[in-house]
């Protein structure tokens, strides 16, 4: 089983996370943020990971740290459960209707971060989440696991939609990345994808 767990503290948040890649698709635990909640519900449904979650935020002040935080950990623990990478896809791709909103999830675990976000949300809210926290969730995703990652909606109108299209198309991308190829040896001419 590839499995990771990684904790960060700081003084704004405290942040216990578990991914385990070859799962039932199942989310545990909060971020303190409902909305956020139901994505990385999606998120792990969709990709088929087992996600664990404990999360405390100064959420008074807003949902910055407590979401690029998670994001953070996220990404750490995606790039230490898939180790070397041997006999991974390496690339996923997922279109996501949702509704009237269609988005594009393209992926490459490369070992080089890279975040392009296309993507517009009318509403500044969710619930109680800033919808501008989405791009940052992604990029610190990115940043942390090495992953080059292009997000797009290609249209939509309700905000909730477009979100949710996002984090499902994502679970289905990165599912499939990491899925197993017959042969086992690292897909990269260079041997090594760092």
């Amino acid at each position: 089983m590839r499995e990771a767990s990684i904790t960060r503290t700081t003084k704004e948040t405290d942040i216990r996370l578990s991914i385990c890649l070859d799962g039932k698709g199942t989310f545990e635990g909060t971020s303190g943020i409902g909305f956020f909640d139901h994505m990385l519900t999606l998120f792990a449904a969709h990709g088929g990971f087992d996600l664990k979650l404990s999360a405390k935020g100064d959420l008074e002040v807003d949902n910055h740290h407590t979401v690029e935080d998670i994001g953070i950990c996220l990404g750490q623990a995606i790039a230490k459960a898939l180790g070397d990478k041997s006999g991974i896809t390496r690339y996923g791709t997922f279109f996501c209707p949702m509704d009237e909103a269609l988005s594009r999830i393209v992926l490459d675990l490369s070992g080089r971060p890279y975040l392009v976000f296309d993507v517009d949300i009318a509403v500044e809210r969710i619930g109680t989440f800033e919808t501008e926290m989405v791009r940052e969730f992604f990029l610190a995703l990115a940043s942390n696991s090495g992953m080059t990652l292009h997000i797009a909606c290609l249209y939509g109108v309700n905000g909730h939609h477009i979100v949710e299209s996002l984090f499902k198309g994502f679970g289905h991308a990165l599912g499939e990345a990491v899925s197993f190829r017959k042969d086992k040896s690292v897909l990269s001419t260079k041997g090594v994808l760092v």
